[in-house]
């Protein structure tokens, strides 16, 4: 089957490399993601390991319609019944582009009726396994999800603080400053701790999903013992130093970062500290990562008196963290300059909580 990994717009390279190094075959970048091919294990094996999806569809047909009653006669050929459970709920959504069957209910209400007369079921509203129809130029394609809730909800995290960062963004982040588990990381600014989870878990060789369950557990074909002994299947590495090192001037959100950590298991990799960016000298002789999301003035603080704070995060890189590389996460390109550094990359544009964000990256 096809396997659609959808991405973060913007980032479709970083996690195509993030495939390609766990050996998915055939895959390619499209818009919002990646492809590549494999079956129901291959879906679960993405869902498991893959840290910048956001979810993971398989898709499981493909066919033209000029008009409702083809969709209808076309929809109840296709073998509904190898793909879903009659005891487990489904859900359908459905959209439409550019294409003859323009009204995207009715064209799920003929998907709900086909599925329904083959399987005996309704559908219910809040299920998580969601058939998805995508007409475009008056093509119809059926996907799966696999994943149920989005791929960031790790399970770990409970603790947020102001305007957290999702999991899977941190880590596609990371691995675009290069950071694959073997350096040190420090974030200035770490909040509730999601960069050096992301950063732990990757150095102590942890599944992303092994703490949560999906949507593919209730499709028809899963096998649980093929599942337990996938979960089962990987070699976890234990901290022989603190690698990575979080600080925030807010003691709550230290308490909240060192509560993920312990319930991520990864609290012997990391070290968290309350103090001021002012204060901060690295931790390490070994130089690594410094990566920080301050704030931008649009959600979070004025931004007047924000030039001040990315002049201060500048000054301290340049005088204390030689030979570091150094990323930086805003929206205000104005902000990124005031820090005085040298860009050596800039992202393309990422939508981040209703903004666009780069990822400013240097070499100290």
């Amino acid at each position: 089957m096809e396997i659609f990994l959808q991405g973060t717009p913007g980032l479709e390279d970083i996690l195509a490399e993030e495939a390609r190094s766990l050996s998915f075959s055939g895959v390619r970048c499209v818009a919002g993601g990646v492809i590549c091919q494999g079956d129901l294990s291959e879906a679960m094996r993405a869902n498991l390991w893959l840290r910048s999806a956001g979810r993971v569809l398989i898709r499981i047909a493909e066919f033209r319609a000029m008009h409702l009653a083809q969709l209808d006669k076309r929809a109840r050929k296709l073998e509904w019944a190898s793909i879903l459970r009659s005891d487990r709920p489904w859900r359908v959504e459905a959209t439409s582009r550019k294409s003859k069957i323009y009204h995207q209910r009715a064209a799920a209400e003929r998907i709900e009726g086909a599925i329904s007369a083959a399987l005996g079921s309704a559908p219910t509203p809040e299920a998580r396994i969601v058939v998805k129809l995508r007409i475009e130029d008056d093509l119809c394609t059926f996907s799966l999800d696999t994943s149920g809730e989005s791929l960031h909800k790790r399970g770990a995290k409970e603790f947020v603080g102001k305007a957290p960062m999702k999991e899977t963004l941190a880590a596609a982040f990371l691995r675009a400053c290069g950071y694959h588990g073997e350096m040190p990381v420090v974030d200035p600014m770490c909040g509730s701790g999601t960069f050096l989870l992301e950063a732990a878990e990757i150095a102590a060789c942890l599944p992303a999903g092994r703490g949560r369950s999906f949507a593919f557990e209730d499709l028809a074909g899963f096998e649980s013992a093929d599942w337990s002994d996938m979960r089962r299947r990987f070699t976890s590495r234990k901290a022989e130093a603190v690698q990575f090192f979080g600080y925030d001037r807010d003691q709550g959100a230290i308490t909240g970062a060192r509560t993920n950590a312990e319930r991520a298991g990864v609290s012997d990799w990391i070290s968290f500290a309350c103090q001021p960016l002012s204060a901060l000298e690295p931790p390490t002789k070994q130089k690594g990562l410094v990566i920080l999301n301050p704030p931008y003035g649009a959600r979070i603080g004025n931004r007047k008196l924000l030039f001040g704070l990315y002049g201060a995060i500048g000054a301290v890189m340049q005088e204390r963290f030689h030979g570091w590389q150094f990323g930086l996460i805003t929206s205000d390109e104005g902000l990124a300059k005031s820090t005085g550094l040298t860009w050596a990359e800039v992202s393309r544009p990422v939508a981040f909580g209703g903004l666009s964000v780069k990822l400013y990256q240097a070499k100290l």
